[in-house]
């Protein structure tokens, strides 16, 4: 089993940055893909990072040029960078990620508990 805990959110001032991160623990054989997702009040869950066990990232349109991914395979821990930060970015934060506990082991899924940013205007 692995365990997310992220850490990182709080309540920031429009045009203000911060800096989530996401730490994996458990039974990890190696880490995949590991996300940044997002999902504000009545809205569907959002890709907004992805980064790939080799470092290669990818954005979504909305946070392209304002966020950077990125992670640190010695600590199996993935940070989330943000700047220029907008109302619209108010949401709850996951992070996710695929891992397998050995190397003949299936990748499976996991989440972390989510963390609130909140951008005042």
């Amino acid at each position: 089993q692995v365990q997310l805990v992220e850490s990182g959110g709080g309540l920031v001032q429009a045009g203000g940055s911060l800096r989530l991160s996401c730490a994996a623990s458990g039974t990890i054989f190696s880490i995949a893909g590991m996300d940044w997702y997002r999902q504000a009040p009545g809205k569907q869950r959002e890709l907004v990072a992805t980064i790939t066990s080799g470092g290669l990232s990818n954005y979504g349109d909305s946070v392209k040029g304002r966020f950077t991914i990125s992670r640190d395979n010695t600590k199996n821990t993935m940070y989330l960078q943000m700047h220029s930060l907008k109302p619209e970015d108010t949401a709850v934060y996951y992070c996710h990620l695929t891992s397998r506990r050995s190397a003949l082991s299936p990748f499976q899924h996991y989440w972390g508990q989510g963390t609130q940013v909140t951008v005042s205007s």
